[in-house]
């Protein structure tokens, strides 16, 4: 029970990794606001931990007025917000010149300036209760590049570099900010990425997650609740002395010859580029 007591607010709470983290929050004592565009993927988790300890706030964060109301709506169901989760987010593909601008700035909006709106609603009530820890979810793909997604390896690079300037200047007023970094993990949209690139290249989906999976060091891909344990080391007070870190939890992705750049050759060996 490391988190009881503390009260959350998880973006993107209404699907995969979202949905994991609040499973774990709540089994650690937490009170958990989750918020998301589709208000019934939200009911439906809620109805499915069966918990009084869990909120919803259905809300588009890359909306200054909706990511101000779900801290809001945080901070009246738990009388404050100890812990921001910027989970919110969106996959594009496409080159630079390929990819639409309006999709382009869609991306941006809601994988980074979304975290920006939530994390300035939020820290003037962390400053309030004495401290806070913010956990934004950002990619190995802020940290190497990934082939055909511009938009998001950008946003998410962004998104590592805001939480440590966050670190930095609130540092004093003992609120903690952390960016994790996941790798491949099981979710709807990797799933559904991941079955775009095999179409490419003319390979079943289990295909080709096999072959990428060969290509890891840990043979595999990981699962939304090891997700949700990194966040809940960091959302506890045994994270007290760790702020302005980026965690790969990637399954060693970051450290290996980049599978991007073999992806590539594949689809040029292939004919597809």
């Amino acid at each position: 029970m490391k988190l009881e007591g503390k009260v959350a607010l998880i973006t993107g709470g209404g699907t995969g990794i979202g949905t994991a983290i609040a499973e774990r929050f709540i089994k650690e004592g937490a009170k958990v606001c989750i918020s998301g565009r589709r208000k019934e993927m939200l009911d439906k988790v809620a109805q499915s931990l069966s918990s009084d300890s869990i909120a919803t706030c259905p809300g588009d964060v890359s909306i200054e007025e909706d990511a101000a109301r779900m801290v809001e709506t945080t901070v009246s169901f738990g009388g404050k917000i100890d812990v921001l989760v910027n989970n919110a987010g969106i996959s594009t593909n496409g080159t630079v010149t390929d990819v639409d601008p309006e999709i382009f700035r869609k991306t941006i909006n809601i994988n980074l300036i979304g975290p920006f709106l939530t994390m300035r609603a939020a820290i003037p009530h962390m400053i309030e209760n004495g401290g806070g820890s913010i956990i934004n979810i950002a990619s190995v793909g802020g940290v190497r590049c990934l082939p055909f997604m511009p938009a998001y390896c950008a946003s998410k690079a962004g998104l590592i570099h805001l939480t440590k300037q966050v670190a930095f200047d609130y540092g004093t007023h003992n609120i903690r900010c952390n960016a994790i970094c996941p790798g491949g993990i099981k979710t709807a949209m990797v799933e559904e990425e991941f079955g775009q690139y095999g179409k490419m290249l003319g390979m079943e989906p289990e295909k080709y997650f096999e072959v990428i999976s060969e290509s890891l060091p840990l043979k595999r891909f990981g699962e939304p609740s090891e997700i949700a344990g990194m966040c809940n080391f960091l959302a506890s007070d045994d994270a007290s002395f760790t702020t302005g870190a980026t965690m790969l939890v990637d399954a060693g992705t970051a450290v290996i010859d980049p599978v991007g750049a073999s992806i590539l050759r594949s689809l040029k060996e292939g004919g597809v580029l």
